[in-house]
């Protein structure tokens, strides 16, 4: 079994079981992730997504993605408005971060493999790629971080929003972990490891947010 997403062919250690999954963690980049025999299907994922009730209107959600907009606000103004293009992955059915860089001037562009499969914007390099509360849901991380690599042009930035692991004890009482959907779970350590390996300035400006910026 290799890691889904360093690759390493380690064998992963047994972090957590509880009633409905085991759970294994990474020797090598500490990712902590769901045993594969209890990923969840196309299909159930989907049932799932369509529960979130998320809306352009909703002042509470546009708050929460602050947390994202906020410290990219900076790596914004240093360019010229309007020159700035970005990428929006695994956006949703409303693209709400979107639009809010869009106002920043930011020309953005989404995709999601359930609500917005367009393969051809994968294509292209940007200067901003976010994906919020997405990360957590890869069943392969390592062709997603892969594709991270590709999208983001030298010197723009990956902007991550996801719940951290931060240790056995506090796993062992995390909601987080109980969403069917949630299988892959990060740490500082996690970041710091693939941001060493691929060439990226790493920061924390929040809990459950993280900043990449491409050397």
């Amino acid at each position: 079994m290799y890691c889904p997403l360093c690759k390493s062919a380690n064998a992963p250690s047994h972090y957590h079981s509880d009633k409905k999954r085991d759970y294994l963690q990474c020797n090598q980049c500490k990712l902590v992730y769901v045993s594969p025999e209890f990923l969840p299907s196309k299909e159930v994922e989907k049932q799932e997504y369509d529960l979130h009730e998320n809306s352009f209107e909703d002042e509470g959600y546009r708050k929460f993605l602050g947390k994202v907009l906020t410290p990219l606000t900076p790596f914004i103004k240093d360019m010229k408005f309007g020159e700035l293009r970005g990428l929006d992955f695994g956006c949703g059915p409303a693209p709400v971060l979107a639009s809010m860089l869009e106002e920043e001037g930011v020309r953005m562009n989404m995709y999601d493999p359930f609500y917005a499969h367009n393969l051809s914007v994968l294509e292209q390099s940007y200067d901003i790629v976010t994906c919020t509360e997405a990360i957590e849901h890869f069943h392969a991380p390592h062709v997603e971080w892969a594709l991270f690599n590709k999208l983001v042009a030298s010197g723009g930035v990956l902007a991550i929003m996801t719940k951290r692991v931060l240790d056995k004890a506090r796993f062992a009482n995390w909601h987080y972990k109980n969403d069917v959907t949630h299988v892959s779970f990060f740490s500082e350590a996690t970041f710091q490891y693939l941001a060493q390996r691929d060439g990226y300035d790493v920061t924390f400006p929040a809990s459950d947010v993280v900043l990449l910026r491409k050397r």
